[in-house]
Order: C-alpha cells, then sequence, then structure tokens
C-alpha cells in the first residue's frame, strides 16, 4: 500500500492530501539537506585525493561533521548586503534557486515506489524547471548592485541558455528510442537492457554530449566563469552572506546530484540492477540508484580537479561549433535506427 492510500484509508480526502503534501516535502527537503551535505564532503575528499593532500580531519571521525560544523557556521553568520541593493530583488534571487533544484529532485525516480512527482512530459518538465534557476542568478548578480556580480550573472545566461540546447537534444535522442517523455516508462523499457547499450553508438554520444553540456549548466570547472574567483571575486554571490550564500552554494551540489540522477535514469536503467533482482527486494533498487549516481558523480568531480578552466570564448566555442551540430546529426542518426527497428517488426 503506497502513502497516499493508507492516508485516505485513516483520514479525510482533503486532510490526506493536505498531510501527503507535508510528508513528501519534509522527506525531500531532508534528501536535498542530507545530499547536499555529503556531496560537499565528498567534493573536499575527492579533491585532496587527486591533489595528494589529507583533506577535512579533524571535525569528527576523519572530518566527516565537517561539513556540519560549516552549515552551522553559515546558518549563525550575520546576513548581509549592499546599501544600493535592488533589496526586494537580492532576497528573492536565491530562492528561485533552490525552489528549481527541489522542483527537479521530485521527479528523480530512486526506486519504481519512490518517486514524488511522476508525469507522462517528465524530461519536459526537468528541462523546463532546470531553466528557471538561471533567473535567480541574474537576480542575484543584478540586484547586488555590484559590476563583478552582475559579470558573473550575464556570464551565466549565455553560459545556459547556449548549454541548455545540448542538454535538452542529447534527452530527445534517447526520448526517440524509447517513444516516451515519462521516467518510468524509460525504466521499464531498459528491464532487458540499458539505454546506453540498446541505442548503440548514438546513445554513447548522447551520453558524454549530455554529461559535459549538464557540467557546463551546474557552472562546475572546467565550466566555472560564473564564478572565477580569480577573475570576479565569488562572481554572481559575491554580496551573500550567510543562509542566502548557503543557497546558492548548496543548489550547485544538487544540481550536480540532479545531472548525475537524470543520466543514471536515461542512460543506465535508474533502479535496476545488472543481476536482474532488484524487483524482489524493493530497498535494493535505491542502493542501485545511489551506487549509480554517485559513479557519475564522481566522474564530474574528476573534471573539475583534471581540466583548466576555458576562456569564455573556448566555453562558446566548445558548445556552438562542436557539441551542438554532433548532437544534431547524433539525433538524425538516431531517428534512422528507430526507423529501421520498426521497418524490421512490420
Amino acid at each position: 500500500m503506497n502513502l497516499h492510500n493508507w492516508l485516505n484509508s485513516i483520514m479525510p480526502e482533503t486532510a490526506a492530501q493536505i498531510t501527503e503534501m507535508i510528508i513528501i516535502a519534509i522527506i525531500y527537503l531532508g534528501i536535498f539537506s542530507v545530499a547536499g551535505l555529503f556531496l560537499v564532503f565528498m567534493e573536499r575528499r575527492v579533491a585532496a585525493w587527486f591533489q595528494l593532500r589529507i583533506g577535512p580531519n579533524r571535525v569528527g571521525y576523519q572530518g566527516l561533521l565537517q561539513t556540519m560544523a560549516d552549515a552551522l557556521k553559515l546558518v549563525s553568520k550575520e546576513l548581509t548586503g549592499t546599501v544600493k541593493a535592488d533589496k526586494f530583488l537580492y532576497n528573492l534571487a536565491p530562492y528561485f534557486v533552490i525552489i528549481s533544484s527541489l522542483m527537479a529532485l521530485g521527479l528523480i525516480p530512486f526506486s519504481k515506489s519512490f518517486q514524488a512527482f511522476d508525469i507522462n512530459i517528465g524530461i519536459f518538465f526537468l528541462i523546463a524547471v532546470s531553466s528557471i534557476g538561471v533567473i535567480g542568478i541574474l537576480l542575484g548578480g543584478w540586484a547586488s548592485n555590484n559590476k563583478y556580480s552582475l559579470i558573473g550573472a550575464m556570464r551565466s545566461g549565455v553560459q545556459t541558455i547556449s548549454y541548455e540546447l545540448s542538454v535538452g537534444l542529447s534527452l530527445l535522442t534517447m526520448v526517440l528510442l524509447t517513444g516516451s517523455l515519462q521516467l518510468s516508462e524509460m525504466v521499464e523499457v531498459q528491464k532487458h537492457g540499458w539505454l546506453i547499450l540498446q541505442g548503440h553508438i548514438p546513445a554513447v554520444i548522447a551520453f558524454m554530449v549530455f554529461m559535459i553540456a549538464g557540467t557546463a549548466e551546474t557552472n562546475r570547472a572546467p565550466f566555472d566563469m560564473v564564478e572565477a574567483e580569480s577573475e570576479l571575486g565569488a562572481g554572481f554571490h559575491t554580496e551573500y552572506s550567510g543562509m542566502k550564500f548557503a543557497y546558492f552554494f548548496l543548489a550547485e551540489f544538487i544540481n550536480m546530484f540532479i545531472i548525475a540522477a537524470i543520466a543514471t535514469t536515461v542512460f543506465f536503467g535508474a533502479w535496476l540492477s545488472p543481476f536482474g533482482i532488484t524487483e524482489s527486494l524493493p530497498w535494493l533498487g535505491i542502493i542501485w540508484f545511489l551506487i549509480k549516481t554517485f559513479a557519475l558523480v564522481f566522474l564530474m568531480m574528476w573534471f573539475r580537479w583534471t581540466f583548466p578552466r576555458l576562456r569564455v570564448d573556448q566555453l562558446l566555442t566548445l558548445e556552438w561549433k562542436y557539441l551542438l551540430p554532433i548532437n544534431l546529426v547524433n539525433i538524425v542518426v538516431m531517428a534512422l535506427i528507430v526507423w529501421q527497428k520498426l521497418t524490421i517488426q512490420f
């Protein structure tokens, strides 16, 4: 029995709906917070490993509570801002970023029975919601009344709009193969093999383009021109402090998790086990999903600590002269493969 049916059996329908929404909101806020803290800790450990240093090791066992200490520091810090800032937009901006991440997280299928929001336009909804976050970055940079923040915000607008094309087209390539925008249906298609294997070379190309473009969308190195510390201080959130800064900081890591989770769902079978035993043990599906997702998160961190930062012109050249044309050709090739399969069937 799922949560909806159980609540309807013990209370009136209206009260059950309200209670259900509150419980789901609390669960996902908990996932959001815990995942964010763990990813920050993981980032520091991976960075230390790549750079042959120790990393956090004082607060808690092996530095495990370091991110918790940082979170408490940010919560307790004074909220400051510039005198000439647009107060309303300055305070509103972090909520655009955090809410768009939460909405996208709600569509992620952690297992067959653990998905808050499963709709028939899932992929389309994810692309639409993920584009809202850039509004918060643009507002934050502009409302801060700081030239460095504004430059970072404008770079973010250019970067996000450019790389959203490659993210959308790489996902559309897989939609052609499955014939559905609904995430749960895309997972069902993969019961007899992951899509990255079913789709042959076009699927592999789509995955590679998605990971590159997804890393750029999250404003992470080597695509971190938005924050470029050596040039812009901290970029669009230079004037933010305390919890408002924490919202931007946390959203970046959650967006990285979301990109990895989407790739896991679309290309690697989400919760499905490679050994075909997930159906009999539902909780095992969540474990398989997290293993695959964190493996891709590690890959994105590997990008960050391996490649140097690109210049703005190199950033745009990569998208418009290479990734976009490759994507357009790839989607045509996938369409031909699907057409050939349908021709053989009929």
